[in-house]
């Protein structure tokens, strides 16, 4: 058997037979990287984005899920399609349940519209659906094409408000006002102050590309919180809890009403547009990027509408592409290998679930609030000179926060976009699907308000 074993090292040049189907399957040498770099670099994406297993069951528990299955679910959620990525796409993108989707569901879908998370998940689960059949035909570069640019960077930037609104109150930094409908909280008090605190670290510690700052900065504020009873410890590690209460808990017994299209196309178009944002933004870097060009995206695509499936099934908002991938393509991440570790680590993460309980409401605040900053910089790349493309992508951004839904906001900028360039005189700017689309907002306005 030894002589067997060195004989096998020789033909692959001294490396393992495991090394050396990892390196046959994703290219490494191709791509200029070998798997201790993979590795890293795995390591790197995964300590930017792991914060999302103890964010994401404190926004979907509002909705009424239970946290511990939620826990579960956003952990093999984003195993199985950071996975699928890997094997599939080649590509060093991970990926796992997106912030803004996650609060969309809680607070638009479940607590405005009224949905049940059960007839939520079945949305989620249907907008994969979609993104699937327009990934695999023609439809996914029209879809992209047809909505013009400043509202794809309009609805970044107020998904990123809506975010901060959130964060802001539930960390009661602002608070309700009869009069004026908010106002600052009592700052004082030690729950704002530290939230403020962690948002600062937050910050702070990723403009210094510290690894796993958003991390880092949570732990932080939930340390100094235990004495004053504002987190309660609840251990470090444990078998993970049941996912029983959420999975395969889908309720599809709305989805012939107009309420529930709105819904799944504002998943849709969120996810379809932060995904090819993703995509372009992460890959750029890594050379498979050819006149413009990605390959393998359509590959890619069907991963993340994948990720949209499953996670629905196991029961947590739309898992998608995450663009802190690009801190693992900086370490050196070029190939499928990169998320195939990262996959690694998020399952390793099902023990830490007494960890994730431990997470207060105001830590986690703290990174959301941080997440909208990021978002909000879409503002800036908005086109400024021409008065129909900037003032629907403003009514966009500032409708999410103010009316609490994603969906409303998007659909206020689609009718304003639309009747904006009629009255101009320059309908012909607007793509037939956008003139679509706010008739069809416009009517589920007229009808459900």
């Amino acid at each position: 058997m030894v002589k067997q074993a060195k004989r096998a090292k020789a033909a692959t040049g001294g490396e393992s037979p495991i090394a050396a189907w990892l390196e046959r399957y994703f290219g490494l040498k191709a791509q200029g990287t070998d798997i201790r770099t993979e590795f890293i670099a795995g390591v790197t994406t995964f300590l930017t984005m792991v914060y999302i297993v103890f964010v994401n069951p404190i926004i979907l528990g509002k909705a009424g899920m239970d946290p511990g299955a939620v826990f579960v679910a956003t952990c093999l959620a984003a195993a199985a399609s950071t996975f699928v990525m890997a094997f599939y796409a080649n590509y060093p993108i991970a990926l796992a349940p997106g912030m803004g989707l996650n609060a969309f569901f809680a607070f638009t879908v479940v607590l405005t519209y009224k949905y049940s998370w059960q007839q939520g998940l079945a949305a989620v689960f249907c907008s994969g659906v979609l993104f699937f059949i327009i990934s695999v035909s023609g439809l996914r570069q029209y879809v992209i094409d047809s909505i013009p640019q400043n509202l794809k960077l309009a609805v970044s930037a107020g998904v990123g408000l809506f975010l901060a609104i959130i964060a802001l109150e539930e960390s009661k930094v602002i608070v309700a006002h009869p009069a004026t409908l908010v106002t600052l909280g009592d700052l004082t008090k030690a729950m704002p102050l530290l939230m403020l605190l962690g948002f600062v670290l937050i910050a702070a510690l990723n403009y210094r590309r510290i690894v796993g700052a958003t991390l880092i900065g949570i732990l932080i504020v939930t340390a100094i919180g235990l004495p004053f009873g504002l987190a309660q410890f609840k251990g470090v590690v444990s078998l993970p809890p049941s996912l029983a209460p959420t999975l395969l808990q889908l309720d599809f017994s709305r989805v012939f009403e107009l309420s529930f299209l709105i819904v799944v196309f504002s998943i849709l178009f969120v996810d379809v547009f932060d995904n090819a944002g993703t995509l372009i933004g992460v890959t750029h870097r890594t050379g498979l990027m050819k006149n413009g060009k990605l390959a393998r995206m359509k590959e890619a695509l069907i991963s993340d509408s994948f990720a949209a499936m499953f996670g629905a099934l196991v029961g947590t908002s739309t898992t998608t592409s995450y663009i802190e991938s690009a801190a693992g393509v900086q370490a050196g991440g070029r190939t499928g290998l990169t998320a195939a570790f990262v996959g690694l680590f998020f399952l390793l993460a099902l023990l830490f679930a007494p960890l994730a309980g431990t997470i207060p409401a105001y830590a986690s605040a703290a990174a959301l609030l941080y997440v909208a900053c990021v978002m909000a910089r879409g503002l800036a790349e908005i086109d400024w000179e021409d008065l129909t493309e900037y003032a629907p992508a403003v009514v966009t951004a500032i409708a999410m926060p103010l009316t609490y839904s994603i969906a409303t906001g998007i659909g206020l900028g689609f009718i304003t976009y639309a009747l904006a360039k009629l009255f101009a005189g320059k309908v012909k700017e607007a793509s037939p699907a956008v003139l679509a689309l706010a008739v069809l907002f416009a009517l589920k306005f007229a009808v459900a308000g």
